[in-house]
């Protein structure tokens, strides 16, 4: 059990709600939990009690009373049955094993979590991925649905605290890739676009330029085009907002192939026999450890951008480092 703490709302984190706050630094903290304390007063916001729904605003200070490892680490899942070749093929997809994380190379199409329709999802089938541990392991960051490549999972309470904390403070390198119509100018820079989401019928979207939105950057480079009709981009988003690597591409005039959502029309390259998947890979993460070392784990690409790749003559081994020149004019 740890002490009373107390933490400073980031400016990323302006406009954000309490309870949000605190799902996104204690994952592990019940709803429940959550509100006792704060009908004690044990949970304050700049020395003053509060209520769940707060705005919090940039620089507020908030109380944080003690906690226990399993409120700060992300909640175990929820068991779903799946049949041996379902599981076999999931631990056909681990790129690294240790004591205490997993790195997978997540499928297109595999939800991670369950939601409205979605009955089969990651987070029920990690069982499979147990390897002998006492428990299966646990979610530290998301993937969207449609999106492949690595993902990090905690083998054990402590493992999904630290890498929980991790990710919220950005300290990983996660570098995607993408086939995209057109080609960016210029080929190599930053995008500062902050995002919010909406709802609507087509389910939740993300927006730009509205009042409520929140910071988001994505440094950009181009590793090589097709003419000037498409380009392989590489992408290092860093914030995480939802996505992100999505609603940038397509607001600088060169969509994800396959991205109907926010590419309309013009994310599907005419002329060609290619998948209309979504082109969109998580390709490299870096993870910081103990002693001032990093764990650095590459996934290769899904069939289907495999395929487009080959068609085109693009090689995955020619990537070298695309974000050399544009961090040294950062």
């Amino acid at each position: 059990m740890s002490q009373v703490s107390h933490k400073e709302v980031s400016a990323e984190e302006d406009g954000l709600r309490l309870d949000r706050w605190f799902k996104r630094h204690f994952p592990g903290l019940s709803h429940g939990r959550l509100e006792k304390s704060l009908r004690k007063g044990e949970v304050r916001v700049d020395g003053a009690r509060a209520k769940a729904g707060l705005r919090l605003v940039s620089g507020q200070t908030i109380r944080i009373p003690p906690l226990s490892e399993e409120d700060k680490a992300p909640r175990a899942p929820k068991r779903q049955w799946i049949g041996r070749e379902e599981a076999d093929k999931l631990r056909a997809t681990v790129l690294y094993k240790d004591d205490d994380i997993l790195v997978i190379n997540k499928p297109a199409g595999l939800a991670v979590q369950g939601g409205t329709k979605i009955i089969h999802h990651l987070d029920g089938m990690l069982e499979a991925l147990k390897f002998g541990a006492k428990e299966p392991p646990r979610l530290v960051h998301r993937l969207d649905k449609d999106t492949s490549g690595v993902l990090v999972l905690a083998r054990n309470v402590t493992s999904a605290a630290r890498m929980a904390g991790i990710f919220r403070k950005h300290e990983t390198r996660k570098i995607y890739w993408a086939f995209v119509i057109g080609v960016p100018r210029p080929e190599k820079g930053r995008i500062d676009m902050p995002l919010s989401k909406k709802r609507g019928h087509g389910g939740e979207r993300v927006a730009t330029g509205t009042k409520d939105a929140r910071k988001a950057t994505t440094l950009y480079a181009t590793v090589e085009t097709v003419g000037r009709k498409a380009a392989w981009l590489a992408l290092w988003p860093i914030t995480g907002r939802t996505h992100q690597l999505r609603v940038h591409c397509a607001e600088i005039g060169v969509p994800i192939q396959g991205d109907g959502k926010y590419g309309g029309r013009d994310s599907f390259l005419d002329g060609e026999d290619i998948s209309t998947q979504l082109h969109l890979h998580a390709r490299e993460i870096v993870l910081p450890l103990a002693g001032n070392k990093e764990l650095r784990v590459t996934a290769p690409l899904p069939d289907h951008m495999a395929a487009t790749w080959k068609l085109f003559g693009l090689s995955p081994e020619d990537d070298g480092d695309p974000f050399a020149e544009v961090e040294a004019k950062l």
